[in-house]
């Protein structure tokens, strides 16, 4: 099945770009995501080395997607703004086509460790656990 639009985009944009960009273009993923508003029950990846915090909500039609990650973790953070950038406002079900190694390809297994990669498909999964769970 075929990735999110955007998502696809920004996955091509890194595909692209030699490995010194693509860490530069990971930083700027990681400037977009914004505090989550008072009030939203955040839910921790414990996979993750990372204290990297999420939620996903259902709202007319389209999910909407929350992180909370620690400045000092910019990759992880990275993450987070491309799972934003690539998610946010699409449908539940295209979310959970989404398979937790979408990144595969772009070139993100040049920059991150197999074990920062794990944590992050955790990240993707629990994303997903809690769409499903919306849509119950």
């Amino acid at each position: 099945m075929a990735l999110p639009k955007r998502l696809q985009e920004a996955l091509d944009l890194i595909r692209a770009m030699p490995k010194e960009l693509k860490a530069q273009v990971l930083l700027e993923y990681a400037r977009k995501v914004p505090t989550p508003p008072p009030g939203v029950e955040l839910e921790r990846v414990h996979e993750c080395q990372t204290p990297f915090f999420l939620r996903a909500e259902v709202e007319e039609g389209g999910v909407r997607l929350y992180f909370l990650v620690p400045h000092e973790a910019p990759t992880v953070k990275a993450f987070a703004g491309l799972l934003k950038e690539g998610l946010e406002g699409e449908p539940p079900e295209a979310v959970l086509s989404v398979p937790p190694t979408f990144y595969q390809g772009a070139g993100l297994e040049e920059l991150l460790t197999p074990l920062r990669l794990r944590g992050l498909e955790a990240a993707i999964l629990r994303l997903q656990a809690q769409v499903q769970r919306a849509l119950s």
